[in-house]
């Protein structure tokens, strides 16, 4: 089958494994920069062109849209969409975990256990917003924030108050967010296809910081994920819609508590760490739902 990777960079190690993986199994492959395609909206024959040429159909595509660009990126899945194509990940589930106040309020929804978490937009609900998630210390995030930037820590109610006033004064839309503590700057990555974790990690941030991520400076290490956090990892996944996506998850002392849902999570740290083929079972999936005639799940 022929399969587009969507994506900026087609050297970043996520693709170049994606590409690889497809590329052993007999499939043939492009990597797509989205922001080099352009679309032809027509009802009867819609089109995706790029640079300069209309592309023939693609069975499938894989979304690798960096946050910078999930406008633009999901309108050109939408496109690939619309012609036929299979997309792991839908436009509409990406845009949902992108934004992470609806995807937190499509979650607590649903009964996922998450962080208290406040959001507002007044510089006059600073000291009731912070009450609201039991004082500092505290997290406090921007709503646009991706892979720990943006993401500070007040570790007094002072410092909460000029943090949040300094984001307000930026016009930037931000989540207040209890801290837990307990965590140690540990979180869980289980990375979810289907209605399966196929792996788990733990990572631990770099001494001095909060932050786990593994592009700060945080390490990782192979973990044995309970009943409660497997089931509360799927279902995250399911309640926004995704087929793949790595849920960040705090060991809390009531229990699992959801952080994040990421519809483009890399596989590196994963691969690396586990040692298992996370790309071939990307490309596995595919096989197994790309049929033709497929359905979207999400619709609009």
């Amino acid at each position: 089958m022929k399969i587009a990777i969507l994506s900026r960079d087609g050297s970043l190690y996520s693709c170049k494994r994606l590409r690889e993986a497809a590329l052993s199994r007999g499939h043939e492959v492009d990597i797509i920069d989205p922001l080099s395609c352009y679309m032809n909206i027509n009802p009867a024959a819609p089109t995706v062109h790029y640079r300069g040429r209309q592309l023939d159909k693609y069975q499938a595509a894989i979304p690798r849209i960096g946050s910078a660009i999930t406008f633009y990126g999901t309108a050109v899945l939408r496109q690939f969409e619309m012609i036929g194509s299979f997309p792991l990940n839908e436009s509409l589930a990406i845009t949902r975990a992108r934004d992470k106040l609806r995807s937190m309020q499509l979650l607590a929804r649903e009964g996922i256990d998450l962080p208290t978490t406040g959001f507002a937009h007044s510089p006059d609900d600073t000291a009731d917003l912070i009450a609201l998630v039991g004082g500092a210390p505290l997290v406090v995030k921007l709503v646009e924030g991706t892979q720990g930037i943006g993401v500070v820590l007040a570790e007094t109610r002072q410092a909460a108050e000029s943090v949040i006033d300094a984001f307000r004064g930026l016009n930037a839309h931000i989540l207040v967010q209890e801290y837990i503590q307990e965590a140690q700057g540990r979180d869980v990555r289980c990375l979810v296809i289907g209605k399966r974790v196929v792996a788990a990690i733990e990572r631990q941030a770099k001494a001095g910081d909060f932050r786990s991520n593994l592009h700060r400076g945080g390490t990782a290490r192979n973990v044995t994920l309970t009943a409660a956090e497997k089931v509360i990892a799927v279902k995250a996944v399911q309640t926004l819609g995704l087929d793949i996506a790595g849920v960040d998850i705090l060991r809390s002392k009531r229990g699992p508590l959801v952080m994040e849902v990421n519809a483009s999570p890399g596989l590196e740290g994963v691969e690396t760490t586990t040692g298992k083929d996370i790309a071939g079972m990307m490309i596995d999936y595919i096989e197994q739902h790309a049929k033709p005639g497929f359905c979207l799940k999400s619709g609009g």
